[in-house]
């Protein structure tokens, strides 16, 4: 059966050229941890440490690789930031459009005395950045926004939430987890005091590796959210209060950053825009084809027009989790059917409780595959 992968929102695949490389080279050949060593392979893996960090300020326009932090994942990274930041009394500003990795810290924050307010969305998933004035109190301390979103694609204007922010005096952090690798983004231009990624999405390296930038004003005001040993300091009994060792306690996933800095090599080798032009172009041809077929509804913007390469639909008449279930069996088509942790934005979409049948593409794919997917789906409208 022919096998069409098309959940690259929840994790890309296939990754980046070289990526098991550096990572089996890192595990076959050199092995040793970093900051704990004084010999050649523990000063290579350093090396590359350092590398990666630059690598990221290469490709988010950053200006300081000592304020890279690296981290598990973009979930642990917005968890840092939030319960880092944020303390009794003070406020943040989200959207309609979250992703759980912000709303479940936001909400768990508010048995401690912080507040949020939520500044709806349209049902294409459009953020008016205005509307955030509505919203901003004396006690408002930060803006934790999603660059796009998970479930319709739709991508915010940053650069103008930014723009509030630095007028107003407001901490911006960004959950880049559907943008990094398919949008340029400079930090400077969107004003950012953080961006938080994931590796293992569009950034094409594996899972269990992501990490956040952050400004030093910034990194003053966050609390570690884990303290040990760092490799530094080690005479003393409490966290360094410099960076990066103040949010790195432990021991890092090598074997993860030397796959990130080879897919980071690759994507800046190809090019952030040359990548997401491919996958916009695979995108048209799959959303004028779901615009022919009538019992489909596209939740959200139905064209290229500032969103990702990934599209949900919902089929009223059909049992979407059946759909996907006929997709994956039948086809070799896979997808992601539910709720996509993002409750928040399928309320705002009109789609909760249904959920939506998610389809996001890489560059990676082809267009046999675009055409593959569009003709089983136009079967099994026909067959359910």
């Amino acid at each position: 059966m022919k096998g069409v992968y098309l959940d690259n929102g929840a994790t890309a695949f296939p990754k980046a050229p070289g990526v098991v490389e550096s990572m089996s080279k890192y595990l076959t050949s050199v092995g040793s941890n970093i900051n704990r060593g004084g010999y050649d392979r523990s000063f290579e893996a350093g090396n590359v440490v350092l590398e990666t960090r630059e690598l990221l300020c290469e490709l988010f326009n950053f200006h300081k690789s000592d304020n890279v932090i690296f981290t598990k994942n973009i979930t642990e990274s917005l968890n840092i930031l939030i319960k880092g930041l944020l303390k009794p009394g003070d406020h943040a500003i989200v959207s309609s459009m979250e992703h759980n990795a912000v709303m479940r810290p936001l909400n768990s924050m508010t048995k401690h005395g912080v507040e949020y307010s939520r500044v709806n969305c349209n049902k294409y998933g459009e953020l008016n950045p205005q509307e955030i004035l509505n919203y901003i109190k004396p006690n408002t301390k930060a803006v934790i926004m999603t660059h796009a979103s998970n479930v319709c694609g739709t991508i915010f204007d940053l650069k103008r939430v930014g723009k509030i922010c630095k007028d107003k005096g407001l901490y911006l952090i960004i959950d880049s987890a559907q943008t990094a690798g398919f949008l340029d983004m400079d930090y400077k231009e969107l004003n950012a005091d953080a961006i938080a990624f994931t590796g293992h999405k569009s950034l094409l390296g594996p899972q269990g590796i992501g990490g956040f930038v952050i400004s030093d004003d910034l990194a003053a005001k966050v609390d570690p959210f884990i303290e040990g040993g760092t490799g530094s300091v080690s005479d003393e009994e409490i966290q360094p209060e410099y960076m990066p060792d103040k949010f790195e306690a432990g021991t890092l996933n090598l074997p993860g950053i030397y796959g990130l800095n080879a897919s980071i090599k690759y994507i800046l080798r190809e090019k952030v825009s040359a990548i997401r032009e491919k996958e916009l172009y695979l995108l048209k041809p799959f959303l004028e084809g779901l615009l022919n077929m009538p019992e489909i509804n596209i939740v959200g913007k139905k064209d290229l027009s500032n969103r990702t390469a990934a599209v949900s639909i919902d089929i009223p008449h059909m049992d979407n989790a059946m759909v996907a279930y006929e997709l994956s069996s039948r086809f070799g088509i896979m997808t992601r059917v539910g709720l996509h942790c993002a409750p928040s934005a399928h309320k705002t979409l009109g789609t909760f409780p249904r959920g939506t049948i998610r389809f996001s593409f890489s560059h990676f794919n082809t267009m046999d595959e675009v055409k593959y997917t569009l003709d089983a789906i136009s079967k099994l409208l026909k067959d359910i």
